[in-house]
């Protein structure tokens, strides 16, 4: 039996950039377009109303922005991924995007097929962010002499080290998604690393994490 479609409500206050998705969408069997909002305020309405897995969402938009929105559907506790897409990567964008509680930040002039494997990676609960972005979020975590990786941050990398998904070492640690997001990042510029699977790897050859026992 095939898996059910993906679900995505696209939100961007241009009509042509949601006819331009809505069309990109409508040729992979695997991908269903649910809805439509031109601003976070309708976004949050129709995210609701519709209960799509994942949620494309602009910034900057009229009435309620992208960030404001992210922050509401948490408040609301409305399960979807929200994988941000957007022209912008400044410094003002980025963070507050993820802290609020994106799973995924892309910019519009991403490849077809980097934007499809978003959506799915997003929707399977992974965090998806463009190398230009994921460069800008380490560059703002990384702290010359404050290598030290705490406790917190290590008991987070123990859960990475054994599989757990973001969501997974939340409710583990009785935090939220965006607050693990945001000690991954730290751990990310502590070590030097780019990714998951790196953090994990630098941590074992530091001897932070120990087969068998994890974080020493």
């Amino acid at each position: 039996m095939a898996e059910p479609a993906i679900r995505i409500l696209i939100v961007d206050d241009h009509p042509v950039v949601r006819d331009g998705l809505r069309g990109m969408f409508a040729n992979e069997d695997d991908f269903e377009v649910v809805g439509e909002a031109e601003n976070g305020r309708d976004a949050v309405n129709r995210a609701l109303a519709f209960q799509p897995d994942v949620i494309l969402m602009d910034l900057r938009m009229p009435e309620m922005d992208g960030v404001s929105a992210i922050r509401l559907l948490a408040d609301k506790a409305v399960e979807a991924r929200v994988l941000v897409l957007t022209t912008y990567d400044t410094d003002s964008d980025v963070l507050p995007a993820i802290e609020a509680g994106a799973t995924g930040f892309l910019l519009k002039d991403a490849p077809r097929d980097e934007l499809f494997r978003a959506v799915r990676a997003a929707a399977g609960g992974e965090a998806v962010l463009s190398p230009s972005v994921a460069a800008r979020l380490i560059d703002q975590v990384r702290q010359p002499n404050k290598e030290t990786v705490t406790e917190r941050e290590l008991e987070v990398l123990r859960l990475v080290a054994s599989g757990s998904t973001n969501r997974e070492v939340a409710e583990r640690l009785f935090i939220s998604e965006a607050t693990v997001k945001t000690h991954l990042l730290h751990i990310y510029g502590k070590l030097g690393v780019n990714d998951r699977a790196a953090a994990v790897g630098e941590a074992f050859e530091r001897g932070l994490l120990t087969p068998g026992n994890g974080a020493r």
